[in-house]
C-alpha cells in the first residue's frame, strides 16, 4: 500500500515510540501516517474518545516523539486525531478488524484487469496475511482476491441510509421545538462543546508543531467549527 521505504521507516519509529504511552492512558493507536515533514496518529478509546482525552495524548505524544527524535529532519508537523465515520484501512490487522463492513478499495495504476475499474466498494469478505476477498454483485463470481501489494487506499463505507433510517420518526408539527434554538439552548450546546462533550460520529483533531527541544503550538479543531487554542 502506499508510502515510501522513508517514511515506513518513520512510521515504524514513531509507533514504537508512541504506543506504550498512549497505552498507559488507555488510549488505542490505531494508525500512524508520515509525508514530508508532517505526522498523522489516529487513535480512539472506549467509550469514546473526548477533547481531553485527546488533549493529553497529543502533549504525551508531542513529548515522546520529541525526547526520541523519532521524526527525522527535526521540525515537524503533528495532527493527532480520532477515526471518524469512515475508517481507512491500511495494515492487514485494519482490514481484518472489519470484515464483515461495507469498504471501498482503489487499486494501484495497474493493478486491475484491462477495462476493469480500479476503484470499487463491495463487502470485506475475509482478511489474512496476504490480502483480501470483497464480495458484491459487481465483482466476478460475486467475489474478488486483492493482494495488499495492489491496494492503494481503501476505507469502511458509513451507510447514512442506515443510520437516517434508524433515527426515530419526526413529532406532528405542534409538538416541534422552533427551528432556532434559543439562547438558553445555545448556552448549553457552547459549554457543552468546550467541556469536550462530544458525539460519538463526531472527529476531533488536534495539530501542533514539533520540535525537538522547543516549544509546540497547536490548535484543537472541533467538528462544529468550535476552536480552543492550547
Amino acid at each position: 500500500m502506499e508510502g515510501g521505504r522513508g517514511a515506513m521507516g518513520t512510521v515504524e519509529a514513531v509507533e514504537r515510540a508512541i504506543a506504550p504511552v498512549l497505552s498507559s492512558l488507555g488510549i488505542e493507536l490505531v494508525d500512524v501516517e508520515a509525508h514530508r515533514g508532517q505526522v498523522k496518529v489516529t487513535i480512539d478509546c472506549a467509550p469514546a474518545l473526548d477533547l481531553d482525552s485527546l488533549t493529553k495524548a497529543t502533549a504525551a505524544v508531542s513529548q515522546v516523539l520529541d525526547a526520541a527524535d523519532a521524526v527525522p529532519g527535526g521540525r515537524y508537523e503533528l495532527e493527532v486525531s480520532s477515526p471518524g465515520l469512515e475508517r481507512r484501512l491500511r495494515r492487514p490487522d485494519h482490514f481484518a478488524r472489519f470484515v464483515g463492513s461495507e469498504i471501498t478499495v482503489v487499486l494501484k495504476a495497474g493493478s486491475s484487469e484491462p477495462g476493469a475499474p480500479r476503484r470499487f466498494e463491495g463487502k470485506l469478505a475475509a482478511a489474512d496475511a496476504a490480502g483480501i476477498v470483497v464480495e458484491g454483485p459487481a465483482q466476478p463470481d460475486g467475489g474478488r482476491r486483492v493482494p495488499y501489494g495492489d491496494i492503494d487506499r481503501a476505507h469502511t463505507v458509513f451507510d447514512w441510509r442506515a443510520a437516517l433510517a434508524s433515527k426515530p420518526s419526526s413529532p406532528p408539527r405542534s409538538e416541534r421545538k422552533p427551528a432556532r434554538p434559543t439562547a438558553a439552548e445555545r448556552s448549553r450546546a457552547a459549554a457543552a462543546a468546550r467541556a469536550g462533550s462530544q458525539p460519538r460520529s463526531a472527529s476531533l483533531a488536534i495539530t501542533a508543531t514539533g520540535n525537538p527541544g522547543g516549544a509546540q503550538r497547536g490548535q484543537t479543531t472541533i467538528h462544529d467549527d468550535l476552536t480552543e487554542t492550547l
